[in-house]
């Protein structure tokens, strides 16, 4: 029996201008499905620094499907074989880093849409099995997630918005830090205004901004506008497991 596409969870609650959660950290399909019924709307499946490659993103993707959540990864390459074949895998949205002009943005967007939108490579996803209009709704339920991660970016950040199919413009600190001559100093107070800037900018262009937020800085986030908002699982289980083992320590004696 045919069905439908499946819908992207991000995607359309963004759409309705409301928040999008999407979890990041090293992650396991045992890990995704565990994470699922905490409600987390996306999980980020990292492919520029971690170990995931090609083939692991399948069923990395389809752990996600099982809750409904979004599969987000994230690239390593602004290439288009990169960006479509890891959509092929299964990826409802692509994740790509250090995009720095508008020319490189709207690469982006040829790469990962089909026509008449762009010039993704005409091959079907694991997402389009069972479903007989995949080609004709594929683009309604495929992101475009950019990284605006380098000075330059900031600089050329007017012309970057007026790219049209790009869901979320994230500002991502650390690679801005280094950029500014801030090595290793994402919390460094230039940094921090600038990331603020970027957002306000993004914002007042009526985008969708994404931003890193931990438990401290989340809310500001939210009240600065940023929509599409993630953060790891990593900073959450050493605090848990520093809790547990000053409990235990303390029972001990």
């Amino acid at each position: 029996m045919l069905g439908k596409l499946r819908p992207n969870r991000v995607k359309h609650k963004l759409e309705r201008g409301e928040v999008a959660t999407v979890l990041m950290g090293e992650m396991t399909p045992d890990l995704v499905e565990s994470f699922g019924p905490l409600g987390f709307d996306g999980i980020w499946i990292e492919g520029e620094h971690g170990p995931t490659d090609f083939a692991d993103i399948r069923d990395l993707t389809r752990a996600a499907d099982l809750w409904g959540m979004t599969s987000v990864a994230r690239v390593n390459l602004n290439e288009p074989g990169v960006i479509y074949r890891t959509l092929d895998q299964g990826a409802q949205a692509i994740c790509v880093p250090h995009v720095n002009t508008a020319e490189e943005a709207q690469a982006v967007v040829d790469a990962s849409k089909f026509g008449p939108i762009g010039n993704r490579g005409s091959y079907t996803s694991r997402q389009g099995i069972g479903v007989d209009d995949y080609f004709a709704t594929a683009n309604d339920e495929t992101m475009a997630i950019i990284l605006i991660e380098d000075i330059i970016a900031v600089n050329n950040l007017e012309e970057i918005l007026k790219v049209d199919h790009i869901d979320v413009f994230f500002v991502a600190p650390s690679d801005l830090a280094q950029s500014m001559g801030f090595v290793g100093q994402p919390f460094h107070p230039e940094v921090q205004e600038t990331v603020d800037r970027a957002i306000a900018q993004i914002v007042a262009a009526g985008r969708v901004a994404g931003a890193l937020a931990s438990d401290s800085s989340v809310a500001s986030y939210v009240e600065k506008g940023a929509r599409f908002i993630s953060n790891s699982y990593a900073p959450w289980v050493t605090s848990g497991a520093e809790g547990y083992l000053k409990t235990l320590n303390s029972a001990i004696g």
